[in-house]
């Protein structure tokens, strides 16, 4: 009986050490197609995915919001996890806490911490509302930040978020990191 489990063992390591050599060299399509499942993805299916927002705005969709828009999206689609006024939670508080952040408590907010407007629509585009991420229009995340840039007293009330005036947005704390100051770091 041990022997057969010996000779069962080098059997199972030859054959898997020879189907890794031939997994490294296959092409990448066959891994995709090889096994009878998935396929490789199309230009348009990649732009689905291809959602991304820099600090600079490059990639911010068209569309537009307004202050009084954005409350309402916000009551309706945010204020279960973040409050009524985005300060009493359950989840993490988005208003308030500046000149927090060299205390002892600093509160980390969108209006205290966040160095750019544009990371903020990239996240919320992304990742909200919790329970249906993605499910909010390009005019319904223009709208939440501008309701909570204006809740901040980053924006006035008769600000017009769109793709221009969401990236000329100044953040209070956008000086506030340091550098990364590593040669091998774009910056």
């Amino acid at each position: 009986m041990f022997r057969f489990n010996l000779v069962a063992a080098v059997l199972v390591i030859t054959l898997g050490i020879g189907w890794q050599k031939g997994l490294a060299t296959a092409p990448e399509a066959h891994l995709i197609t090889g096994y009878g499942f998935g396929h490789a993805p199309s230009d348009r299916e990649l732009q689905g995915w291809d959602i991304d927002v820099r600090p600079t705005g490059a990639g911010l969709p068209a569309g537009q919001g307004t202050v009084s828009q954005g409350e309402t999206v916000f009551a309706g689609k945010c204020a279960s996890c973040h409050g009524a006024t985005g300060r009493e939670g359950p989840m993490d508080r988005l208003v308030g806490g500046q000149g927090t952040l060299a205390s002892r408590q600093p509160i980390k907010t969108i209006g205290s911490y966040w160095p750019y407007a544009t990371t903020l629509y990239d996240y919320i585009r992304r990742a909200m509302p919790f329970n249906t991420p993605q499910s909010l229009t390009n005019d319904e995340v223009y709208a939440v930040v501008a309701w909570l840039l204006y809740q901040n007293d980053i924006i006035s009330t008769g600000t017009v978020l769109d793709a221009e005036t969401l990236s000329a947005v100044h953040m209070p704390n956008r000086n506030g990191f340091v550098p990364d100051p590593r040669p091998d770091v774009s910056r």
